[in-house]
């Protein structure tokens, strides 16, 4: 029984991993998009997006069989239970792909270059996703812990970036709607971070039932 059960948890580790390779995909296409200013490459981030919802449904549907099929044991059950509360934050990633990619639809060929922080935004984001998917396979409270701490990283390149929009929008007063178009994109990278922040933080809880400094 317990053989088949650790079959099963590996298979939701897999499961796993793929979604969050698919939503670092889904980070890195975006940003090739905007800095090439290839509004064609958005249909990728629009597919990724709709695979990543589909695997929300199969992971929930394992997790789901896990606790109703198995007797997991305390740390077993914490492992689930993470996964439930991570899949959500990933399906978040990819809608703020998603809506990453609309928004370059619309900006006529332009490439963000005003506005270099964006592309290292995009870029510590995917790092803090892939971290947070690997620091839960690998049960990993370091590695967790490193994805938490480069959110201040992504918070302070989010207000340089907002400053230097701010300046655009001063000087070239006609780009007022491109640079609030940049901003948004900047804000939806900003939120991708907080979300891989919440993956590391149920990572955290997975391994040492704590979560935000309290025992669950």
């Amino acid at each position: 029984m317990r053989s088949h059960f650790d079959e099963q948890l590996a298979e939701l580790h897999n499961e796993l991993t793929q979604m969050g390779a698919m939503c670092e995909e889904a980070i890195a296409v975006a940003s090739k998009a905007l800095a090439l200013g290839n509004a064609k490459l958005t249909d990728r981030v629009l597919s990724l997006d709709g695979e990543i919802n589909r695997m929300e449904r199969t992971i929930e549907t394992l997790c789901l069989k896990l606790l109703l099929q198995q007797q997991p044991v305390a740390r077993d059950l914490r492992q689930i239970s993470a996964a439930l509360k991570m899949i959500t934050d990933m399906e978040r990633i990819g809608t703020q792909a998603a809506d990453i990619a609309e928004i370059i639809t619309f900006l006529d060929g332009r490439t963000g270059e005003e506005c270099e922080q964006i592309r290292f935004m995009a870029e510590t984001a995917g790092q803090m996703v892939t971290e947070s998917i690997d620091a839960f396979v690998k049960q990993d409270v370091i590695l967790a812990g490193t994805a938490i701490d480069r959110d201040d990283v992504v918070d302070d390149l989010f207000l340089q970036a907002k400053s230097s929009l701010i300046r655009l929008i001063e000087e070239k007063p006609a780009d007022g709607g491109y640079a609030l178009d940049l901003l948004m994109i900047a804000k939806y990278f900003e939120r991708i971070g907080d979300h891989a922040v919440n993956i590391a933080k149920w990572v955290v809880f997975s391994v040492t039932g704590m979560h935000k400094g309290k025992q669950i």
